[in-house]
């Protein structure tokens, strides 16, 4: 009598859904279509913004600098200044920005851990999936009050705020010491007023665009 061969199982290649279910929640939020159209709008804006600053020999030019003759002068120079060298005074103010930055590491640190808290526990977390931590189980709105209270000690009971409230004067006091002294009658404002209407405007734009990349993750959660 013949040996029958036992019945061959067919195998199958698919993953349980529960598994699925899984890998999906383990995504990363800096993969998530929002995360990634707020940097491209943030990096678009910037880049946009600094292709519209004045060349630099301008900002330093040695023979345009002059003493106002009064106050009124003084602001007249400011205002028209400004009006010409909004990115390049924009930059500058990063730069004393990121050097503060820099030489406090501590404060660096602080700061970015902050930003990334608000964006991977709170912004651009799917509002699908609740934020689990040592075991527990935190609401949208217990995340939102942990992230103000933490942001409230970082800026406030830390070196953090002094860091950043030391670089943003200085940086403006640099920018109205040159706009003062710099002479604008060489500087062609006539064409360059109706470019823009307010100090940092393409930063305007900029929040703008991160807002509404923002926005269907902030209202899913409202």
């Amino acid at each position: 009598m013949a040996s029958s061969s036992p019945p061959v199982l067919p195998i199958s290649n698919t993953v349980p859904a529960a598994t699925q279910g899984g890998a999906a929640q383990s995504e990363a939020p800096i993969a998530t279509p929002a995360f990634r159209a707020f940097i491209n709008h943030i990096s678009n804006s910037v880049r946009h913004g600094l292709a519209q600053r004045r060349p630099w020999y301008e900002l330093v030019d040695r023979s345009a600098f002059s003493r106002p003759e009064s106050f009124s002068d003084a602001a007249l120079r400011v205002r028209k200044n400004y009006s010409y060298f909004r990115v390049n005074y924009l930059s500058l103010l990063g730069l004393v920005l990121a050097f503060s930055l820099i030489s406090n590491p501590f404060s660096l640190f602080l700061l970015a851990a902050l930003l990334a808290a608000w964006l991977f526990l709170y912004l651009f977390r799917p509002s699908d999936q609740p934020l689990v931590l040592f075991g527990r189980t935190f609401t949208d709105g217990e995340t939102l009050c942990a992230l103000i209270g933490l942001s409230v000690v970082v800026i406030f009971l830390t070196s953090v705020g002094s860091v950043l409230v030391s670089a943003l004067m200085g940086g403006l006091a640099i920018i109205f010491a040159h706009g003062a002294f710099r002479v604008p009658e060489d500087l062609f404002l006539d064409e360059q007023e109706p470019a823009a209407t307010g100090f940092l405007s393409f930063l305007g734009g900029a929040a703008s665009n991160a807002a509404a990349a923002a926005a269907p993750v902030v209202g899913a959660r409202v």
